[in-house]
């Protein structure tokens, strides 16, 4: 292989950033999330992953650079070894291919929209209830799609967990909605300015029932849990529930940028004279403000936890304790 880049050594399954601290996991989800990846042709798909079996089988070319295989493997994304990245195209638990909508990459060109119409001042009942519905089902979508798929996941259990957080968000969202509607104490301009806020709870507590019940099945049938060799030593429900918590408190952190600074940034730009005289500009800026929330806040949220969590082999279930001498067992969180 050519040394005549300056990309680290290729490590096949691997990152190519430090994945022990925030700012390594910030770098490498940035590359992850490039909304560049959802224009690959199948061609260029079926050429990285070519070249990566070519050197899992050591029979790569000599003028292939690293660069080259960095580059094949985050359009491929799909670890070998241990699970250390999160998929971009390629599940790496079923091997299928996700649809472009609920890819990472996709996830802030697709979800803009949706933010933009969550955070519309003077919102009817009935577009509360649309936007809502609309955001939580790309939520799911995603969720589902970018689950820790070690575990089978019936048609049945997918609807299930999709109706019951479709319903949660609607109803904390209009629940709110109402409160405020029937708040008397409020001047119209504060009323508006809590108006706006609204999503931002509402989102939250939706984001982790969605998380909850779109992957409950992973708390009753457990996560695989491997060893320093990537051997899976057994089926955890407790590292399960690890997994759980952790995603779930990225989902709260997720919609703060995005549903917090637009408000306040738009509630600013908007007594400008340039926006006072052409309001047909307010919304393309408003689009524009929550675009760049959003670009921010995916990448931030994601990074707080290692993709590849850890747990104590004490923590596990005594069974799985009992089948290795391994102090630290790994499991693939999932998104």
């Amino acid at each position: 292989m050519s040394p005549s880049d300056s990309y680290p050594p290729f490590r096949l399954g691997e990152s190519r950033f430090d994945q022990s601290s925030f700012y390594g996991r910030l770098r490498h989800f940035l590359d992850v999330i490039d909304p560049r990846t959802l224009f690959v042709s199948e061609q260029r798909l079926n050429e990285s992953v070519n070249l990566l079996e070519h050197f899992k089988n050591g029979t790569l070319p000599s003028n292939v650079t690293n660069s080259q295989l960095w580059k094949a493997q985050k359009v491929k994304q799909a670890p070998l070894m241990i699970l250390m990245n999160l998929q971009a195209i390629i599940h790496p638990d079923t091997g299928a291919k996700i649809f472009m909508p609920f890819r990472m990459s996709g996830y802030i060109p697709f979800g803009t929209p949706v933010v933009v119409g969550l955070l519309l001042p003077n919102q009817t009942l009935a577009s509360t209830v649309f936007w809502q519905c609309l955001n939580q089902s790309h939520n799911a979508c995603v969720n589902y799609s970018n689950r820790n798929a070690s575990q089978p996941t019936t048609g049945s259990q997918f609807i299930l967990g999709y109706t019951g957080a479709v319903t949660s968000a609607v109803s904390i969202a209009v629940g709110l909605s109402i409160f405020v509607q029937k708040a008397q104490s409020f001047r119209p301009a504060t009323r508006l300015l809590v108006q706006r806020f609204i999503p931002f709870p509402a989102v939250a507590c939706a984001n982790v029932c969605n998380v909850v019940l779109m992957r409950h099945t992973e708390l009753e049938e457990g996560v695989s849990v491997m060893d320093e060799e990537g051997r899976v030593v057994g089926i955890s429900r407790i590292a399960a529930r690890h997994a759980l918590v952790e995603t779930a408190l990225t989902r709260v952190v997720l919609p703060m940028p995005i549903l917090v600074l637009p408000p306040i940034v738009m509630a600013l730009l908007e007594r400008l004279p340039l926006l006072q005289r052409n309001r047909r500009l307010v919304l393309p800026v408003h689009a524009l403000v929550c675009l760049s929330a959003f670009s921010l806040a995916l990448p931030v949220a994601i990074s707080l936890f290692p993709q590849q969590s850890q747990i104590r082999t004490s923590e596990v279930e005594p069974e799985i304790a009992a089948a290795t001498d391994c102090k630290i067992l790994t499991y693939n969180k999932g998104l």
